[in-house]
């Protein structure tokens, strides 16, 4: 069955277990999926979050230790965002390589929201800056800089909450590249929610080529702190260089503005 087709069928299928599943849900896209949601952390809050993501492919492990991803929230609907991962490639071909890769900041707006539950519509525009030089010889960084420009759209039906995200990256240099991500799942209750994602890369006349699906979970320890967890595979093994294997694991951090850790209510 062909790529486009998977997809489609999986996110149908996560869609009709709506008509058996129980009541309640407020799961959403971002960390620790690939797919972004419209939500922002509201005015004068951080959401700061602190992963490790693991990627293998063909026996060529590639680590992110640590990815750091930092929002601000600029009234209700807008975000201010920076990206940066640390990256660690080891193989057994060559020596271990490290350092610091492409950042991506960005602004996301929220411009459409009737409500939890209603339909929420963002667009989140992120530059991916270039590297230096020595990065990208030792391969933990691309070229760049590239513009991303995608779109987020979020909708509760029955007793979950769906995810949609499909983007484009205008490169100054490096491939032309599309992605195309979506996530649904529930909330059991105030501190435990799974989430299914199927996540699509791909680069024109170049890697990566990757259909992906995961689970994960996100699991409150204290008011401010979120336990963040994924793990997930390619439809197709190691076939193009599509992983075997990609985990996050990680924490979330809530602040307000009067420098406090968020509650689930605020």
């Amino acid at each position: 069955m062909p790529v486009w087709k998977r997809f489609i069928v999986l996110a149908l299928g996560a869609v009709g277990v709506i008509v058996c599943w129980p009541r309640g849900a407020s799961a959403q896209g971002g960390p620790p999926y690939l797919t972004n949601d419209p939500g922002t952390p509201g005015n004068a809050n951080w959401e700061i979050n602190i992963a490790s993501m693991q990627t293998v492919v063909r026996g060529e492990a590639e680590y992110q230790v640590p990815q750091l991803d930092i929002n601000f929230g600029l009234g209700d609907r807008i975000q201010l965002t920076y990206e940066i991962p640390y990256g660690v490639d080891t193989s057994a071909r060559v020596p271990r390589q490290s350092g610091w890769s492409n950042a991506l900041p960005g602004v996301k707006w929220r411009f459409f929201d009737q409500g939890e539950g209603g339909w929420q519509i963002s667009t989140f525009p992120q530059i991916e800056t270039g590297a230096s030089t020595v990065a990208r010889l030792k391969g933990i960084a691309g070229n760049g800089p590239r513009f991303l420009l995608p779109m987020e759209v979020a909708k509760r039906e029955g007793p979950l909450d769906l995810n949609f995200e499909a983007g484009y990256y205008f490169p100054w240099n490096g491939p032309q590249e599309r992605i195309i991500g979506f996530v649904a799942g529930h909330t059991f209750n105030k501190r435990f929610e799974l989430d299914g994602e199927v996540y699509n890369d791909w680069a024109m006349h170049s890697l990566p080529h990757n259909t992906t699906f995961d689970f994960g979970g996100r699991y409150k320890l204290h008011d401010g702190f979120i336990l963040l967890m994924m793990a997930g595979r390619s439809f197709s093994g190691n076939a193009s260089g599509q992983p075997e294997y990609m985990g996050y694991f990680g924490i979330q951090v809530l602040l307000s503005k009067y420098g406090r850790t968020l509650t689930h209510d605020d």
